[in-house]
């Protein structure tokens, strides 16, 4: 019964973990700003968002890597 519960977190952590990767913004996102000078400061660039995406892709990493090493000893 609790091995199922953390399949289905493990499963969870997975999706998550896919989701905030894929909406994070890419390397050369920040390589238009060196081209484009100033340009991206009057429009706003929301580091704010990619930070928090950052961190959320950290933890959501070390749950699913958690979860996995419990399902793997636990057999």
């Amino acid at each position: 019964m609790l091995k199922t519960i953390i399949t289905v977190f493990h499963v969870l952590f997975s999706i998550l973990l896919i989701a905030a990767v894929v909406l994070q913004s890419g390397r050369s996102a920040g390589l238009s700003g060196a081209i484009t000078g100033g340009a991206e400061t009057l429009f706003g660039k929301k580091k704010g968002l990619d930070e928090l995406l950052g961190k959320v892709t950290i933890v959501l990493a070390v749950l699913f890597a958690a979860s996995a090493l419990v399902l793997v000893v636990w057999r």
